[in-house]
């Protein structure tokens, strides 16, 4: 039976894989390290409040073998480019190190489609520079999944996202061959997506592009 640690199950695809490995046999206990407590019951579920300013440390004497990350946030939610730099980049690698230390050989993290360390786009080259790090952490199994526009039910109602998702869905079945890897994938299987890869236990750097979640 294995140990789980999860960042960010508060976000859209978070609340879904915390769900999803509350449910997995295959782990006896999921920590959920999160900035306040969240209002769930499960004798599975330890949460552990951290300040995230602390990650290289919050997770001294914590012993795992899974860690899943989903923190990521927006530019307008993060109030300026180096406040969501700090959370996208800095949190998810800092995390990533923390879960090392605590023994985990297998790590997961949701990117974004088109990451590129050299990208112009502010948030895409962010998203690959924070790729471009994880790889360094020697991890056995390290899977990144790039999806493309997440559908799901939002906690904040965003107008203009409303209004892409209602687009991404209409124009999803005409977008084939090389365009389907622009379909937009629901946060429940992302998350499934994440359980699945990191369960196969295969060696190596694993990029999962969004058609194929």
């Amino acid at each position: 039976m294995k140990t789980a640690i999860i960042s960010g199950a508060t976000g859209l695809v978070g609340k879904q894989l915390l769900q999803q490995l509350l449910k997995n046999p295959g782990y006896e206990k999921v920590i959920a390290v999160v900035r306040k407590r969240m209002d769930i019951t499960d004798d599975k579920l330890v949460q552990q409040v951290i300040d995230f300013e602390q990650l290289p440390t919050v997770l001294d004497g914590v012993k795992a073998c899974d860690g899943y990350c989903c923190l990521g946030t927006t530019i307008k939610t993060a109030g300026s480019k180096e406040r969501q730099y700090r959370i996208d980049h800095d949190y998810v690698v800092e995390f990533a190190h923390a879960c090392h230390k605590a023994g985990v050989n297998r790590f997961a993290v949701i990117s974004s489609l088109g990451a590129n360390a050299e990208s112009p786009n502010f948030y895409l080259r962010t998203k690959g520079k924070m790729e471009r790090d994880l790889k360094k952490i020697p991890f056995s199994s390290l899977v990144i999944l790039q999806p493309s526009f997440l559908l799901g039910d939002r906690s904040e109602h965003r107008a203009g996202e409303n209004i892409i998702a209602g687009i991404v869905k209409c124009a999803s079945p005409l977008m084939v061959g090389g365009l389907k890897k622009y379909r937009g994938v629901r946060d429940t299987s992302v998350a499934a997506c994440l359980i699945r890869e990191i369960q196969k236990g295969e060696e190596g750097v694993h990029v999962i592009m969004s058609d194929q979640i």
